[in-house]
């Protein structure tokens, strides 16, 4: 038997509601902590599941989880799940929910299908199903209009989501996917999603979202790109809230009452700035967070990127190859990189001086995997990846004893290809692609053999 969650007043910051956040793979855990921290939920209230975290709570935490959440992809709200075998019983599921408590007739809206192991022949049609019973529900209920659909530009987004037995329908509170801060506007070639380089920040330990707070260490990435990285560890060590600079979908539903919002973004800008280092105090003028990158094209949209996202002052960005580039602090602290490959290899001017730039590095596997194009290439060009891993940890060894690195990739014999061992390996997704985050501890380069005497 399925069940149906209807607003039971229009007092809804009273109304419990689940919330469903789904997040990339291997970030389940992370954001289980952030959500703890910004609502203190646990138990039964906060449930960490495949793709996401399921969560109790009312209206009002579910503003505060779009605005400050820096992993959840979306916020979603569930209103129905039911066992089904065939598209008319989605249609029926559909039909079912209260849509006109969220949502006017006049708005226009999308459906979303996703499905995992459904055994449903077309998902086209089953989205069709749903959008007619959603439409249908709201002739029956609403003085007979019906609201339109824009795929494009929705309104309100309606998400489906199929397993091979149950059904689940929700409302999406966020809009555009929470990765868009509101600040980007100068991309590099492949920029990494803000989500994802905040959780390669948690999986670091270099921000503890459990704890709301970041270590009392220097962070630097030294190929930063438009400043990703950068960017979201400045903002966590000012306190500034993720979504701080854009809108959200719950703007334009029903429930929403504007001063309650208010009152949260309010909230937010004083409490955050108050707590955000735990136990640092960030009175201090000292910078934490650097940057540094060999494209000064690159160095220059971090720049704007960070003053648009209100941290350039509390960042350093500079042009530099990452080969050449000493530590920006006397005190050790963090490398934490998503080091070029494919067609971002460009991490290095030095090394990649008689190769094709951002060409030049291919790693032999990945080059491989390109096909054609890969196989084209000469040996020596192959294999610049793998001397410009070489000499990274070498210069590594010799200035930065004491730091600990963390880099993402794709490639699984990084390790190898530095001649390091790595301490930690944690799974991530970026996007489709599987990656691993490696920690390698740095130390420094052992002073040479002494020769014997014959």
């Amino acid at each position: 038997m399925g069940h149906h969650w209807r607003l039971r007043d229009s007092h809804t910051s009273m109304t419990l509601l689940t919330l469903f956040l789904p997040c990339a793979g291997g970030v389940e855990g992370f954001l289980a902590d952030e959500v703890h921290g910004l609502s203190g939920l646990v138990g039964q209230d906060l449930l960490t599941v495949r793709g996401g975290v399921r969560v109790r709570g009312d209206w009002a935490l579910m503003q505060r989880l779009n605005l400050h959440s820096r992993l959840a992809q979306r916020v979603l709200i569930e209103l129905a799940h039911a066992p089904y075998r065939d598209e008319q019983d989605l249609y029926a599921l559909a039909a079912g929910a209260a849509w006109e408590d969220w949502f006017a007739p006049q708005q226009t809206f999308r459906v979303d299908l996703t499905a995992q192991a459904s055994p449903l022949k077309s998902l086209n049609f089953a989205t069709l199903r749903v959008k007619d019973a959603v439409a249908d529900r709201f002739r029956a209920h609403a003085g007979g209009v019906r609201p339109s659909i824009d795929t494009h530009a929705p309104q309100v987004r309606v998400v489906a989501h199929l397993d091979a037995t149950h059904a689940t329908l929700y409302i999406d509170t966020s809009g555009e996917p929470l990765f868009k801060r509101g600040w980007r506007q100068d991309k590099g070639d492949a920029p990494l999603k803000e989500t994802l380089a905040a959780a390669m920040l948690a999986a670091s330990g270099w921000w503890l979202p459990a704890e709301r707070r970041v270590a009392d260490t220097p962070l630097y990435d030294p190929c930063c790109g438009s400043g990703t990285i950068v960017i979201e560890a400045a903002q966590l060590r000012l306190g500034l809230p993720a979504g701080g600079q854009r809108r959200f979908g719950f703007e334009r539903l029903r429930p929403f009452d504007a001063a309650q919002w208010n009152a949260i973004k309010k909230e937010a800008s004083h409490a955050d700035q108050a707590s955000a280092g735990g136990a640092l105090d960030l009175k201090d003028d000292a910078i934490h967070v650097f940057g540094s990158d060999v494209a000064h094209r690159m160095v220059d949209f971090a720049q704007r990127n960070a003053e648009r996202a209100g941290v350039a002052h509390a960042v350093q960005l500079r042009g530099g190859d990452a080969l050449q580039r000493m530590p920006p602090t006397a005190q050790p602290g963090v490398l934490l990189m998503n080091p070029p490959y494919g067609e971002r290899i460009a991490a290095a001017g030095v090394a990649g001086q008689k190769g094709h730039g951002r060409e030049a590095f291919q790693s032999g596997t990945l080059a491989h995997q390109r096909g054609a194009d890969g196989a084209a290439r000469t040996a020596a060009e192959v294999n610049a990846g793998d001397e410009f891993f070489t000499r990274l940890a070498a210069h590594w060894k010799s200035h930065y004893a004491g730091w600990t690195a963390w880099l993402l990739t794709p490639d699984l014999k990084l390790p190898g290809r530095l001649r390091l061992k790595e301490s930690r390996r944690v799974p991530l997704w970026n996007g489709p692609i599987e990656c691993r985050l490696f920690r390698f501890d740095l130390s420094a380069r052992g002073p040479a053999p002494q020769r014997s005497d014959p």
